[in-house]
């Protein structure tokens, strides 16, 4: 999804998300529905509680190493994503989560991911790509703390210098 169309998706999903529930309650009725969302609201959190922040702290570290979190790491974090899929109310975010259960779906989203994937460290950087042969993307700069410092600049209309003039 490109970034120019995440405002229109964060406008047209809580409304996916009521006409979902719209649908699902005229099929099975108020009650059944109400269970269902409360299901997966408890799966979500218990997911979240036995995968969450232990698999969130070893892709930072795996990042803070310089290193590109790899495939292993991969299927823990699906599962975080799903969880937190499921702990929001409605059932396209389920249905989601569900396929993100998949084992060939996340195949399917490590390679997208892996091609994209840049970590930056302060041991320099990292792509996917580079490992692979290619090219690194051209709209990334590596730089080292030698090649950048911070220097005051008096010309700079963020100094405050210009408020006393």
């Amino acid at each position: 999804m490109r970034l120019t169309m995440l405002p229109a998706f964060i406008l047209l999903l809580p409304l996916a998300e009521i006409a979902g529930f719209v649908v699902v309650g005229k099929m099975i009725g108020l009650w059944l529905t109400l269970a269902l969302v409360m299901l997966s609201f408890i799966a979500g959190v218990t997911l979240l509680r036995r995968q969450g922040i232990s698999t969130l702290r070893r892709m930072q570290a795996e990042g803070q190493r310089g290193a590109m979190p790899g495939r292993e790491l991969l299927r823990p974090a699906m599962f975080v994503i799903a969880s937190l899929l499921l702990i929001i109310p409605g059932f396209l975010t389920d249905i989601i989560a569900i396929l993100i259960f998949i084992p060939p779906v996340r195949d399917l989203a490590w390679r997208y991911v892996s091609r994209r994937f840049v970590v930056v460290g302060s041991k320099g950087g990292f792509t996917a790509s580079s490992r692979s042969g290619r090219q690194s993307d051209p709209k990334v700069v590596d730089l080292d703390e030698e090649d950048y410092r911070r220097e005051p600049d008096g010309k700079s209309p963020w100094s405050g210098k210009h408020l006393g003039d």
